[in-house]
């Protein structure tokens, strides 16, 4: 019988990775997702109340145009007058639900996005905006939510 010696040859692949190889792999994806994940979430609602302020500017200016014909916004509604009630209007979740704070008066009217669902959780709360063009945020700064 003949005994067959390896020398320097590996008689098996050792290609791959090791435990360790893949185990540093994955907490360099964990690190780099918590720290992505939060931000991106946060875009997210930055944007979706970029279209609720589009919104509001938009049924602003369906007030303007209901008081131009008729002399007052004391009849303005947002569902009778060509308006729409949420945000985004195009459809899907509504992500800002879009109402009158009050009766609009002869003169004046101010128009309300209040979040909902993972919206709720945006640092700057409910949107206003008047006729006067006057904005609001309830949890944070104009200048940082306008």
């Amino acid at each position: 019988m003949s005994s067959t010696v390896h020398t320097s040859d590996h008689p098996y692949s050792t290609s791959g990775f090791t435990v360790i190889e893949l185990m540093v792999t994955v907490a360099i994806v964990a690190i780099l997702a918590a720290v992505a994940y939060p931000s991106y979430v946060e875009q997210v609602r930055k944007s979706r109340r970029a279209q609720a302020k589009a919104d509001l500017v938009e049924l602003a200016q369906v007030a303007e145009r209901f008081h131009t014909v008729n002399g007052t916004f004391a009849n303005f509604s947002l569902s009778g007058s060509g308006g729409f009630t949420q945000s985004p209007k195009e459809g899907g979740a509504a992500r800002y639900l879009l109402s009158l704070a009050a009766a609009p008066t002869s003169s004046t009217f101010s128009l309300v996005a209040t979040p909902q669902g993972d919206q709720a959780k945006d640092k700057c709360g409910t949107l206003s905006l008047n006729q006067a063009g006057a904005k609001s945020a309830s949890g944070g700064s104009v200048a940082d939510c306008w």
